[in-house]
């Protein structure tokens, strides 16, 4: 089911995904940002038919975030723009693990050209913010005029639970630090979706992963391995972890927070 509604002059196209967060693309002042997934093409594809826009942006290579991206440059023909340490990655087709061609779709190869340090729609200037973390490509785009930023994947939910095996919750914990140095208020999470209070919202999630780290550190120090610290703080296992054989994890927050702790 698509849901398509505007929120402070943005226009959020919401999609639904059983047992999974919803997906989002937006678009504003003529922008599109991210294209949502392969496997809800056919949703997705009657809205950018109607919807007005003359350039594409790409907070990351992730295929539900990029997966209709070929279908826009072979039918639309405008230029669509991700960091530069996404470009290779978008060259190949569907270069991610089966249960994720079952969930999103294989994205077929496009050819994005490289985001510089602003982007501009057809009347405002956005400013690029590199925010690694959640993948190394990963950018968040701050409008200053207005205040309103897309994040990306960088927020999610105000408490992360699982991540992927390739993640690091230092660096997601540095780039939410970085936009938070910045004046934003409406936030666009493209799995949240519309966050009114963005700057609060954003805090409250840094404040949690700092805290969490504070107790994964402690328990190390302790003298507890990092599954026993998995088993203390996260006694739920989620289907994710089981669907993705381990890709996703909870685990994997704790291992790049000791990993971290032992770099430093």
């Amino acid at each position: 089911m698509v849901k398509v509604y505007d929120r402070e002059n943005v226009t959020c196209v919401e999609l639904e995904v059983p047992n999974m967060p919803n997906l989002f693309l937006f678009v504003t002042d003529g922008m599109l940002v991210d294209t949502g997934a392969k496997s809800y093409e056919t949703e997705i594809i009657p809205f950018l038919k109607e919807a007005s826009f003359d350039v594409v942006a790409l907070t990351h290579s992730h295929e539900d975030h990029t997966g209709t991206a070929p279908w826009i440059q072979e039918n639309i023909n405008v230029p669509i723009y991700i960091s530069p340490l996404g470009i290779d990655i978008c060259s190949q087709f569907a270069p991610y693990p089966k249960y994720r061609h079952e969930i999103w779709g294989k994205r077929e190869p496009f050819k994005p050209l490289p985001i510089s340090d602003t982007i501009h729609s057809r009347e405002k200037e956005w400013k690029v913010l590199q925010t690694p973390g959640h993948a190394e490509d990963h950018i968040a785009l701050l409008n200053k005029e207005t205040g309103t930023l897309f994040t990306g994947d960088l927020f999610v939910a105000p408490k992360t639970k699982v991540i992927m095996r390739s993640e690091s919750v230092p660096q997601i914990m540095a780039s939410i630090r970085k936009v938070l140095t910045h004046d934003f208020g409406p936030m666009f999470c493209c799995h949240a979706g519309y966050i009114q209070d963005g700057k609060r919202k954003m805090q409250q999630k840094v404040d949690y992963l700092e805290n969490l780290c504070g107790e994964v550190t402690n328990l190390y120090e302790n003298g507890l391995s990092e599954e026993e610290i998995d088993q203390k703080i996260f006694q739920r296992k989620y289907p994710i972890t089981f669907v993705s054989e381990g890709e996703w994890d909870s685990l994997h927050i704790i291992t790049s927070i000791v990993s971290a702790y032992k770099n430093y």
